[in-house]
Parts: structure tokens; C-alpha cells; sequence
């Protein structure tokens, strides 16, 4: 049926987005006479890897287009790192492509597969946000579930899983992971593992959904997706890549290349030089790991209570009140936190801490918490 005149086209009803409703606590914590420390968004503060800029300089004089499907080495060195690092085994570097972030990708997966209208999206209960904004931009049904067995009988096109999970660090086990890529593949569903943090594991090691102990040595209907901002700094380079089923990365593929979504050339030598790297990444581990103890510490003598917590990139932190009060009561000591509620309803009564600031600003949050 064709639009009536003047009539503007549809689009999907996106909700508001939430980090407005952050801007008077962040004023509120710039008051403070020694300036804000911002622990509210996860964004790294650390330099770029030396190895990496080298990479990117070296790649500068690229004056052609680069290809969707990402260059060989890059995909033969995400294919040697997600051996090292993911317990993959065997996998072909034809079944790895890089992305624009990762979460353009997260965005845009429920489209590029395919999904639509009476496809349920299925996300955690607690969860990133855009989960349910990829799912919104296909016009498919985003469904906040953490039990594959609640969901009964709809059609399912997508679950997303995320271990270390943003924003609270829970670890899910590979037993836990192996039953929801059974029930997916008994019901023809993809089974999309969010891993950003698969490498900042404290008191748990993560597991990849690309580890045979997960998947029984088959990547079907299976993708993982991967993102070098956290581990190596590249949040500002957006680098990150899909792998995983080569059925399903054909798919995704054909409509990238289509839509133009291509990761600059000197982006894909960065990327390259940093998967090949480790050294970087353990010396980066370390730091947040510092930040993690000083930070821990302090707000257990503030009163706060941690949970999970036991992976990832952020300190799940309670006083057993509204997140927001507890906004509120850290912004009048110039500290910016993330509210619960901005990852779903379960997460009212607690705060997202972020690692990422420097040693300097953590020190000051810390000295601010137990004064």
C-alpha cells in the first residue's frame, strides 16, 4: 500500500536516549572543588598502543577503497588470536570479518540477518542497551529474558548473550552457554555471543562461545563478536570484528558490502598489529586491575555493597536504595556513575562503576569516598 501524500515514513519508535538524563549529576559532580571523576561511561583513558600507532602510521598512504571482507592478514591474525585467547579451534579466516566498532555491529545484526516483524530479539534481562535497539531498527519484537525456557513458543531469530556481561561482570559458565546453543539450534535461532570483555577476567576465567567446550566442535548458527576498544585502547579507532558460523558471515557480509560498511585500511593494519600483540594487553590488564583493587576497596568502606563484578570493565555497586539516589549521593562528592536502570528494570537499586579513569582520578574517588 503506498503512502498517502505528506505522510513521512515510518520509523522505529527508539526510545530517548538515556545518558541525557545523566547531564545534571554530571554538573553536579563538576562542582566539586577538586573537578568531576568520571566512572559513568567505559571509555579507555590509557595511550594507544605503541605498536599499534606504528601500524597505523605505516598504513597512512591509502588512497584506495578498503574491502568489506577486511584484509587477509587482518583476518589471519584474528584467527590466530581468537586460538590463543578464545579456545577457537580450527577456524578459517573466512569466517572472520571486521566491523565498525562493535557496536555498529550489535545495531545492525538483527538487519543484516534478516530479521523482521514477529522475530523475537532475545537479550538479558540486565543488558547494554543497543541489544534492544538493533532489534528495534529491524522491526522485530526485543524481548528482555534471562530463561530460554520463558519464551514458549514464539519464533525466535536471535539471542544474544554477553559474558562478561556489561553491566554488572557476571561470568557465564560454558555449561550455561552449551543449553542455550542447544535450545537455539533445535529451534533454528542465532546464537550471537557478545565477548568485549572475554580478556579482563578477575575471579573467573570467560569463556567464548567459539570454544569446543561450548559449541561441541560445530559453529553453527554461532557468531561472536569481538571489539579492541577495551583490550588495546581502540575505542577512538573503532576496531572490532565478527566470527564464527561462514554460512552466517557470508550472509552479513553480502549486505555490508552492499550498505558500504568498511573499515578504513590503516584501521585494519592497527587492528592487525594489536591482535598480534599481547604485551600491551597484559601491561593494560594491569592497570585496571589497580584501579579495580583501589576502587573495590573504597566503596566497601563507603558502605556499598559489590556484585558479580567477578569480570569485565565495571564494579556493580549497591546501597540497597534507587540507583538514582545513589547518583545523587556520589555526583555531591564529584563522582559520575551509571544508573542500573539504564540496562533494564532489575537494575534499580544499583550503580555502574567504570574502571576507566585515570590513576590520578581513581585515587581522588577513593580518597572522596572514605573521607
Amino acid at each position: 500500500m503506498s503512502r498517502p501524500p505528506g505522510v513521512p515514513p515510518r520509523r522505529p519508535q527508539l526510545p530517548d536516549f538515556p545518558w541525557d538524563a545523566l547531564v545534571p549529576y554530571s554538573e553536579r559532580a563538576a562542582a566539586h572543588p577538586d573537578g568531576i571523576v568520571d566512572l559513568s561511561v567505559g571509555t579507555p583513558v590509557d595511550p594507544t598502543p605503541e605498536v599499534v600507532r606504528h601500524a597505523l602510521a605505516a598504513a597512512a598512504d591509502a588512497p584506495g577503497y578498503p574491502t568489506t571482507v577486511g584484509t587477509p592478514a587482518l583476518r589471519e591474525a584474528a584467527v590466530r588470536w581468537l586460538a590463543r585467547r578464545a579456545g577457537a579451534v580450527a577456524l578459517d579466516p573466512g569466517a572472520v570479518i571486521p566491523s565498525i566498532g562493535s557496536k555498529e555491529l550489535v545495531a545492525w545484526l538483527p538487519t543484516l540477518l534478516g530479521l523482521g516483524p514477529g522475530d523475537a530479539v532475545v537479550f538479558p534481562e540486565l543488558a547494554y542497551p543497543t541489544y534492544d535497539i538493533g532489534a528495534r531498527l529491524a522491526g522485530a519484537d526485543p524481548v528482555a529474558s534471562d530463561s530460554v525456557t520463558a519464551l514458549g513458543p514464539r519464533r525466535v531469530g536471535l539471542i544474544w548473550v554477553n559474558s562478561p556481561a556489561n553491566p554488572h561482570g557476571r561470568v557465564l559458565p560454558a555449561a550455561h552457554l552449551a543449553k542455550v546453543v542447544d535450545w537455539a539450534r533445535e529451534r533454528g535461532a542465532v546464537v550471537a555471543s557478545d565477548e568485549c570483555y572475554l580478556e579482563l577476567g578477575w575471579e573467573e576465567r570467560p569463556v567464548s562461545i567459539l570454544d569446543p567446550a561450548v559449541n561441541g566442535g560445530s559453529l553453527d548458527g554461532l557468531l561472536a563478536v569481538h571489539s579492541l576498544s577495551k583490550r588495546s585502547n581502540l575505542a577512538g579507532y573503532r576496531a572490532g570484528f565478527v566470527a564464527g558460523d561462514p554460512a552466517l558471515i557470508r550472509q552479513v557480509l553480502e549486505v555490508r558490502k552492499h550498505a558500504g560498511l568498511m573499515v578504513p585500511t590503516p584501521v585494519q593494519a592497527a587492528m592487525t598489529a594489536a591482535l598480534d600483540d599481547d604485551a600491551h594487553v597484559e601491561e593494560q590488564r594491569s592497570r585496571y586491575a589497580r584501579r579495580r583493587d583501589v576502587l573495590r576497596a573504597a566503596l566497601a568502606e563507603a558502605g556499598f555493597r559489590i556484585d558479580h563484578s567477578t569480570a569485565g570493565l565495571y564494579l556493580w555497586a549497591t546501597r540497597d536504595q534507587p540507583c538514582w539516589d545513589t547518583v545523587g549521593w556520589l555526583a555531591d562528592r564529584g563522582i559520575l556513575a551509571a544508573p542500573g536502570a539504564f540496562y533494564g528494570a532489575a537494575g534499580g537499586s544499583h550503580v555502574r562503576i567504570a574502571l576507566t579513569a585515570t590513576d590520578e582520578r581513581v585515587d581522588a574517588a577513593a580518597k572522596r569516598l572514605t573521607a
